[in-house]
């Protein structure tokens, strides 16, 4: 069961460690929990230094996201480990992914990933704004507005710690991860359960806008 966000930003960066904790990320990573945490634990300081905006998931906005890359943690198994509000059933990957197709879905080579295991991303908006605009435009206007598209690590990011973000018609798109082809991830809700699918770049959604954040950081950097 996923705690509730903090207005603290040193106690909400434990509590999403702890959430990590508790779904058992560390084998995923194949370490020992102790080992897991301290591996997180530098990027702490970063935390506390750009938390003093409370969290705020219902409206979709967040300081800052403790985000495993699939590095460490496959997104065929992170997926599964989220869940609605109050809810049982597990997230999953939609089957209209054929097979081997998740790992051609990656940041395109402007986005710049501070750490290829673990970062802080930061500034974090669902984007319901978007709902109804076409993913090319919303892509194009975010980008213009300086901020960077969550890729689908980040997404489950979002969804592994603040549950609440994901509501009905308030859904959202992962420009940030591309293979090459129309197609942007997404996730939205199916079956009562988290669905990662994708929907194509020229096909606008009433449910579905594009979340997106400030910036990435990895411990010990700034901004990037």
């Amino acid at each position: 069961m996923t705690q509730q966000p903090s207005h603290d930003p040193g106690t909400e960066f434990d509590r999403q460690v702890r959430t990590l904790l508790d779904l058992d990320y560390p084998a995923l990573a194949g370490l020992a929990p102790q080992r897991f945490a301290d591996s997180l634990a530098p990027l702490r300081e970063a935390a506390v230094g750009h938390g003093d905006t409370p969290p705020d998931p219902v409206a979709g906005r967040v300081p800052f996201l403790l985000v495993v890359t699939r590095q460490l943690a496959p997104i065929e198994q992170t997926m599964p480990r989220t869940t609605l509000p109050g809810g049982r059933k597990p997230g999953f990957v939609d089957g209209s992914f054929e097979p081997g197709s998740l790992e051609r879905f990656v940041a395109p080579a402007s986005t710049v990933l501070p750490d290829r295991n673990a970062y802080l991303l930061l500034d974090v908006e669902r984007g319901e704004e978007f709902c109804g605009v076409v993913p090319n435009d919303a892509m194009d206007t975010i980008a213009g507005r300086g901020r960077t598209l969550l890729t689908i690590e980040e997404g489950i990011a979002l969804i592994t710690h603040f549950p609440q973000v994901l509501v009905k018609n308030k859904c959202f798109s992962l420009g940030g991860s591309r293979s090459g082809d129309r197609r942007v991830p997404a996730i939205w809700i199916s079956q009562r359960s988290p669905k990662l699918g994708w929907c194509w770049a020229g096909n606008p959604h009433t449910w579905l806008g594009m979340a997106s954040a400030g910036a990435r950081r990895a411990a010990g950097t700034n901004d990037g």
